[in-house]
């Protein structure tokens, strides 16, 4: 069940654009991911973190910035986002899987 609270944390930072789609869209990948048995507990934890810090970073970007983000740190959050992408594609299809 910590896995599960784990996996939804993160989508109330970000109101606008598609950053938080991003976020959603990757989060619902990694739950997927978990249910079919395609992630390992290790392999989520490694993309949880990733997903964690890329949020620490926009959180402290925005106060930088009075609550939003230029237009460099969207992009800059954009080719984080799919970096991580690629990495959960690399993760899920892996031949690494839960045990059952």
């Amino acid at each position: 069940m910590l896995l599960a609270a784990c996996v939804t944390t993160g989508f109330a930072e970000e109101k606008e654009g598609t950053i938080p789609r991003g976020k959603e869209r990757q989060q619902a990948r990694i739950a997927q991911g978990v249910k079919n048995g395609s992630l390992t507990a290790k392999e989520t934890a490694k993309l949880e973190t990733k997903e964690a810090a890329v949020n620490k970073e926009i959180r402290g970007e925005r106060a930088a910035n009075g609550g939003r983000l230029t237009g460099q740190e969207k992009a800059q959050v954009n080719r984080q986002q799919n970096r991580i992408s690629k990495d959960i594609y690399k993760q899920k299809h892996d031949a690494q899987t839960q045990p059952k």
